[in-house]
């Protein structure tokens, strides 16, 4: 078998039938256990580190009301506090993704959360605004690289049947770990003061680490790197944790033979993981489609959900306790919302879901744009129900992107697709305080409305992934 001329970049020679073959017989094994306990103890570790990804991300946003007042900070700088952190994500998510490819899930997002863990109790004892905009942005490479590698890592582990719900309700921990930051911060910062709030994100990350290195690895991370017996002694956990079988060995064994040959064919490329070949005929669109999702929906949501504790505070002038707690609502209806699309993402399809997502969020924020900016009230109605509206897209991605790439590159495919909502979400802060200070609060939301049509027109070109194996859909 000859390498495919039209993508760059060596290319190894083809293995042997009978390897590619052993390969496929382990992913097929693992296609055929139903999730069990096995896949609920690597949820439950992981996403304990999300968790704290997720705290982590949100808490400047509940300290900012109080670091204005006591540093004397501009509406510029409060967005280029917010940025720091989500440009130091940018490197996170493509560092960590290539060392993920390389060494493996396992190590490389257990040296993610200890990076965000270390750097988030140094937040704690900054005393100045450089201060804390260089520690927020050495956090940022450690939050970065956590949940690409993490949403890879479960997605390898899931069968195809059900893997939407199992995956989003994995993922559900990342807008609880949201909705953490804000009741925690509404609670902590009045009482005890802002350095306590990266306290209690930096501490229990530390402590997560133990059980972190000790997730098994990816079998089908494994796989591909031809590590056969590594793979099947995980699997072989993976088999004792349940007896139940998806498929029956004799009733369905066409169909067994048609899914083992499938997962064969997906494994008979074996190219060196690259960014280039992202850009391939049959990945380039994909590619395309699934950067502008991710850049328009965290435009939209990390530009809210980060400055309106902010917004409340210094533009609705409400005292900073009530300014904390309405923002805190913002993230309970997203947790809701996120609930609602675990539920139901494999029935309705990732593409329908998303499309119907930026439609919604689009109308709210166009609404208040025009009529609801002059009441905090309608803030709160309208904003945070877009915002959870477009909550359920951000999480749908972390199920989506590594979906449609093969194992050989789903970490730097995730990695490099996570780095434009990065980019994003240090754009959307800056130029809020921008947009705010030249032309008033209407035009901000205006221009989250204008944002959603750019995430309509590509969540038309997404490729249904609903209870299809992932071999199948990436070869």
């Amino acid at each position: 078998m000859t390498a495919n001329p039209s993508i760059p970049g060596p290319a190894l020679s083809s293995p042997p039938q009978a390897t590619f073959q052993r390969a496929a017989g382990l992913l097929f094994r693992i296609e055929n256990v139903p999730f069990s306990r096995w896949h609920t103890k690597a949820r439950i570790v992981m996403g304990s580190a999300t968790f704290f990804d997720a705290f982590d991300a949100l808490a400047l946003a509940f300290v900012l009301p109080v670091l204005i007042a006591l540093w004397h900070l501009s509406a510029l700088q409060v967005g280029l506090l917010i940025a720091s952190g989500y440009a130091g994500q940018v490197i996170g998510a493509l560092l960590f993704g290539w060392l993920a490819e390389r060494h493996g899930r396992v190590p490389s997002v257990t040296a993610a959360v200890a990076l965000m863990s270390v750097m988030s109790i140094a937040c704690a004892f900054a005393g100045s605004f450089n201060a804390l905009f260089a520690l927020r942005f050495v956090q940022g490479i450690g939050v970065g690289g956590e949940v690409p590698i993490a949403a890879a890592y479960i997605n390898e582990l899931s069968q195809a049947k059900g893997r939407g719900r199992f995956f989003l309700l994995y993922e559900l921990i990342f807008p609880l770990g949201l909705l953490a930051a804000a009741q925690v911060g509404a609670f902590v910062v009045p009482r005890f003061g802002w350095e306590f709030m990266f306290l209690v994100g930096g501490i229990p990350g530390l402590v997560i680490l133990f059980f972190m290195a000790r997730l098994p690895e990816s079998p089908r991370w494994l796989a591909s790197k031809r590590r056969f017996d590594q793979a099947e002694r995980v699997i072989e956990q993976l088999e004792a944790s349940t007896p139940a079988r998806s498929l029956d060995p004799v009733q369905d064994k066409a169909r067994i033979a048609t899914r083992v040959d499938t997962l064969a064919a997906g494994l008979a490329t074996t190219r060196p993981a690259s960014w280039r070949e992202l850009f391939s005929p049959m990945y380039r669109p994909r590619t395309l489609a699934v950067w502008v999702l991710w850049a328009s929906s965290y435009f939209v949501a990390n530009g809210i959900n980060n400055w309106l504790p902010t917004l409340y505070r210094t533009v609705y002038h409400l005292p900073l306790q009530q300014a904390l707690r309405m923002a805190s609502l913002t993230n309970v209806l997203s947790t809701c919302a996120v609930l609602g699309c675990a539920l139901l993402v494999d029935r309705v399809g990732r593409r329908r879901w998303a499309t119907a997502s930026f439609v919604v969020s689009g109308a709210l924020l166009g609404l208040l744009a025009a009529f609801g900016t002059g009441s905090a009230w309608s803030v709160v109605a309208l904003a945070s129900t877009a915002y959870a509206v477009m909550g359920t897209t951000t999480v749908l991605l972390y199920l989506y992107t590594p979906e449609i790439y093969p194992t050989r590159m789903r970490a730097i495919g995730t990695g490099l697709a996570t780095s434009w909502l990065r980019m994003a979400s240090a754009a959307a802060p800056a130029l809020v305080g921008i947009v705010l200070s030249a032309h008033g609060i209407a035009a901000v939301f205006l221009m989250f409305a204008l944002a959603n049509v750019v995430g309509f027109i590509a969540a038309r070109r997404m490729v249904e992934t609903a209870n299809r194996a992932l071999e199948e859909i990436s070869p």
